[in-house]
């Protein structure tokens, strides 16, 4: 199906919804980082209890977007949207009156990440189905992004001036109130393909392919407790994820279909594409992590002076991210992403040289400065180089695959950094998550080289699907 891109105006009210369902999830994510104090201290828990509640709403998150971006097909685009929010909402208010670390784990990391699993796949297959063209969906995208990495980056920020002014727990407040928002300025928005009820669903997949990721997560996080348990974990996680493979392709070889096709990961660039991803919001979340809580827990600073160091990962971020479009226009995207990891990474080597040289909060800012512009260079391309890979008839599979691979690398980032963070807190952690987050940077950069070298939006476009796995 071909879709007509939108009107300037018509763009504008599809774009707005869109990208605060984007920005409000990303915030979810790093807004804590600022509050690990406040939160241990008022739930008497510990720095790791709270890195766990991080850790489990970016999991769930990544362990159900597969799942989520299937039901999009059988239930339409616009109720799985709406449905998420509402499922959101009411885990952000669970949240905001939790008495215990049980409580905010089943509001913030299960009711907000199911939501969050079932509203972020509409958002990106509403944007590929009504923006076409290379150029058209670099806009698109760009101002989705723009707004998620904003709202990964000033997440701190954010929550560090609610924290201080009011309380944790306004920061849950804050998600309810944009939250409803953006459920008022989805009732207009129209779903460009109908729902096909009798669409079948993978139950089997979507169990397998959920426990295997949790499995390997849990294991990362098990590391500093128990290395035989992490072993075990880890190895029980790959074990299922390859039950899983084999399960999708006895569904392929019965002509039944699974959850998700295996000609979707035959596709050399959008592979890649997805590597990228992981490692851009590894990196992202693990920094946010790591400074966040080696500021507040060994520096003692509080949570408005840490979210405020921020500032500068969220202006570098919303300077590069608002000129996706005329960036796209002018270099190649897969340029876009290798300065992209070089910047980031260049960031992260400064975060460590100069926090260890220089004993000030402010020696912060560069490097986060960096990293921010570099991140926000690659999003948008990436994201550009997975979908543009597949057609209309496949974006809900691979839209899916997208976001679960993205969010994977958030909780990874989170669990491995922090891991590395609170087993050493006050004994060189912080330069050992740095450094491990820094080889992730190079392994982003590595798939990066690999792309094929393309042409920049504003030089004759090939079909977007040119080099998309045929279709069985």
């Amino acid at each position: 199906m071909t879709t007509a891109a939108p009107g300037k105006a018509g763009g504008r009210r599809v774009l707005v919804p869109l990208a605060l369902a984007q920005f409000i999830c990303s915030f979810a994510g790093s807004s804590m980082n600022v509050m690990i104090n406040d939160i241990s201290e008022d739930l008497d828990t510990s720095v790791q209890g709270v890195q766990v509640a991080i850790t489990v709403f970016l999991l769930v998150m990544a362990a159900l977007m597969i799942p989520g971006g299937k039901l999009t097909d059988r239930w339409g685009r616009k109720r799985c949207l709406m449905l998420g929010l509402a499922v959101y909402g009411v885990g952000a208010l669970l949240s905001a009156a939790a008495p215990g670390l049980g409580v905010l784990i089943l509001g913030n990391s299960v009711l907000e990440g199911v939501g969050t699993a079932l509203l972020i796949p509409p958002v990106y297959i509403l944007t590929t189905l009504l923006f076409t063209g290379t150029a058209a969906r670099a806009k698109a995208f760009g101002a989705i992004m723009a707004l998620g990495g904003i709202g990964a980056a000033a997440g701190p920020l954010i929550g560090g001036l609610l924290t201080t002014a009011i309380g944790w727990r306004a920061n849950f407040g804050f998600q309810v109130v944009v939250v409803a928002l953006i459920l008022l300025l989805t009732r207009t928005l129209e779903d460009p393909l109908p729902p096909d009820p009798d669409r079948p669903f993978d139950a089997v997949g979507a169990v397998l392919s959920a426990a295997g990721l949790v499995l390997l997560v849990t294991g990362i996080l098990a590391a500093d407790d128990n290395v035989w348990l992490m072993t075990g974990l880890l190895a029980a996680g790959a074990a299922v994820l390859a039950g899983f493979f084999g399960w999708i392709r006895r569904l392929e070889r019965s002509g039944r279909e699974p959850l998700l096709a295996t000609s979707l990961f035959r596709d050399r660039v959008s592979n890649l594409g997805l590597v990228t991803q992981n490692a851009q919001w590894l990196v992202l979340m693990g920094v946010s992590f790591t400074v966040g809580a080696y500021l507040q827990v060994v520096r003692g600073y509080s949570a408005i002076a840490t979210g405020g160091v921020f500032t500068a990962a969220t202006l570098g971020l919303l300077a590069s991210s608002l000129g996706a479009e005329r960036l796209a226009k002018r270099w190649s995207q897969r340029s876009l992403i290798v300065t992209g990891f070089v910047t980031t990474t260049a960031g992260i080597v400064v975060l460590l040289l100069l926090v260890r040289a220089v004993d000030d909060i402010w020696a912060f800012t560069p490097g986060l400065l960096l990293i921010g512009l570099g991140l926000g260079l690659m999003l948008t391309p990436s994201v550009n180089v997975v979908q543009s890979a597949f057609p209309d008839s496949r974006q809900g599979e691979i839209s899916g695959l997208s976001r679960s691979v993205s969010n994977l690398g958030s909780s990874l980032g989170t669990a491995i950094a922090g891991t590395i963070l609170v087993a050493e807190l006050t004994n060189g952690g912080y330069a050992a998550a740095m450094i491990a987050l820094a080889v992730f940077g190079v392994v982003g950069l590595g798939a990066a080289l690999l792309l094929p070298h393309d042409r920049p939006a504003g030089a004759p476009e090939r079909s977007a699907v040119d080099h998309s796995a045929p279709e069985h």
